[in-house]
């Protein structure tokens, strides 16, 4: 997920440039024992929200972003996932619609994100699918993108595509206290996140029982249950 999920450490960046595989290096977990979960559409753990209806909007500067869990669902490698969808602005201009495919592991409460469809737009027509992957599909697989019991010091990948997307996270704290247009939140999570394939790096927080309030400069604006 774009606004979910991004960006790169430098040094993995040297890496890749290199020729070596950045999942060689298993100090990042990659691997889930998917098939020991009970695997579901719906349901929530303590920093994600995966049920029909439930909406973010996140603000800064002149982007907006919103995030809405539809009533959907789609089968990805055998799995049946919820379809989170992710439209994001610029100056009032669609620049992205992205569908986004997650299943909650219902033992752990662990969330796995099994791709995307994304939709590029310019001048209000669709231009490009930048970054558009699917588990099962080549080499890409589902990866982490929120623990249902995180603990400072893990360090996960959210998206495992190689070539397209190998996005990561690691969590540095869960004691922050962040103040944002719909609140103060305390007592939440933060991540700084980093891919195998770009010289990025992204800082996000999760507020307990809603999520991503968090995105650098974007800080959540509204959310709750929408209807339609």
């Amino acid at each position: 997920m774009r606004r979910l999920l991004l960006a790169v450490l430098g040094v993995a960046a040297m890496t890749v440039a290199c020729g070596s595989d950045p999942l060689a290096d298993t100090s990042w977990q990659q691997e889930f024992a998917l098939d020991e979960c009970d695997l579901q559409a719906s349901g929530r753990s303590e920093f994600f929200v995966l049920e029909p209806g439930f909406q973010i909007v996140l603000e800064g500067g002149s982007e907006r972003v919103a995030i809405t869990v539809l009533d959907e669902t789609r089968t990805i490698d055998g799995v049946v996932t919820r379809v989170i969808e992710e439209r994001e602005w610029k100056n009032n201009e669609l620049i992205e619609i992205s569908r986004n495919f997650f299943a909650i592991c219902e033992s752990t409460g662990d969330t796995f994100y099994f791709g995307e469809d994304v939709d590029d737009f310019a001048g209000g027509e669709i231009v490009g699918h930048g970054g558009a992957w699917l588990a099962g599909e080549g080499e890409a697989r589902a990866g982490l993108i929120m623990p249902g019991n995180p603990s400072v010091g893990m360090r996960y990948y959210q998206e495992i595509a190689p070539g397209v997307a190998l996005d990561r996270a690691e969590v540095i704290s869960l004691d922050e206290t962040l103040t944002t247009p719909a609140g103060t939140f305390s007592d939440a999570l933060k991540t700084e996140e980093t891919s195998g394939l770009k010289n990025e790096r992204d800082f996000k927080t999760y507020a307990r029982g809603i999520g991503l309030i968090q995105d650098e400069a974007l800080l959540l604006v509204e959310y709750g249950f929408v209807s339609g």
